[in-house]
């Protein structure tokens, strides 16, 4: 089982309001020069909101919600200083009720 951090806001503060976009290809683009594999992930509307535990923060997050779920603690850390108005947090995963800790509840186009 692998932990994962998250950090958590609107789908409208992180891809419209802040320069996130930019922010990620900044970050990959570092990974890539280090030769690191990429270790972080936006997802919309995360499926592990649905899970048990989760209905606080969810309550606390305007929907539809977006995510960067990373396996580094540091990067969501580095994110949440530069970012105001956004959730973290951990969670382990896969369990029984949370089987794929990068899901979204977003309809494929």
């Amino acid at each position: 089982m692998q932990t994962y951090y998250y950090l958590l806001a609107s789908q409208k503060f992180l891809l419209e309001d802040e320069p996130l976009d930019e922010v990620l290809r900044e970050r990959r683009r570092h990974y890539q020069e280090q030769e690191k594999a990429i270790d972080f992930w936006l997802v919309k509307q995360p499926a592990f909101l649905e899970s048990d535990g989760f209905g606080d923060v969810k309550s606390r997050c305007p929907q539809p919600a977006a995510a960067v779920i990373s396996t580094d603690k540091t990067l969501v850390t580095w994110l949440k200083l530069r970012l105001e108005y956004v959730l973290t947090g951990e969670f382990k995963a896969p369990t029984s009720t949370l089987p794929d800790p990068l899901a979204s509840l977003e309809a494929v186009a």
